[in-house]
């Protein structure tokens, strides 16, 4: 007796059935008709590409190959030029190199912005905090001032023991005792 289906996966009369799909296992990857791509690589050939478009090696070379291309099409004898007087295929040359590099640049900027944003949002929260440990210290600075306001300075330490030596001059001098008479040493027997 074969085991009964469960009715949602009844399969039409001439079609084989798919085996069920596991949750536990990956997908097998499917074929694309579209290359696949590292958007990361990409992103960094067309800075590069963008990079080197603006500099000024760059615009020598292209001078110099548009130079060349117009001398060429000019002077060499008629068999050997490519490209008449008008130049259309130097112009539609023109017109390709341009037609890629606006779009490689406005991506090399577009990804410049990104490092851009994730860089000032980087320094918004450093300053953030810098603010924070700042006005932390102003408190326990403050702090600090309030109590050192209570603590005995090295002056006032002075001037109490200037007082003091005054005193026991003067206690000397008034013939008064100055300090009682030592008790003799041995067992404290009041102590007991």
């Amino acid at each position: 007796m074969a085991p009964e289906r469960d009715p949602r996966e009844r399969v039409p009369m001439g079609v084989t059935a798919r085996p069920r799909i596991r949750l536990d296992q990956p997908l097998p990857p499917r074929r694309r008709l579209v290359p696949e791509w590292d958007p990361e690589a990409f992103g960094k050939l067309s800075e590069r590409i963008a990079r080197f478009i603006g500099t000024g090696r760059f615009l020598v070379w292209m001078t110099v190959v548009i130079i060349v291309w117009v001398l060429w099409n000019v002077a060499a004898p008629s068999g050997l030029r490519f490209d008449e007087f008008p130049f259309i295929f130097l112009t539609l040359m023109l017109s390709l190199q341009a037609s890629y590099a606006a779009p490689l640049i406005l991506l090399a900027q577009n990804r410049q912005d990104d490092r851009d944003r994730v860089n000032l949002e980087q320094d918004r929260k450093q300053n953030e905090r810098s603010i924070a440990d700042t006005e932390y210290l102003t408190r326990e600075i403050a702090a600090l001032r309030a109590g050192l306001g209570e603590v005995a300075t090295r002056d006032w330490i002075r001037s109490e023991l200037e007082d003091l030596v005054r005193e026991l001059d003067e206690r000397r001098l008034d013939g008064r005792v100055v300090f009682p008479a030592e008790q003799p040493r041995g067992r404290d027997v009041g102590d007991r």
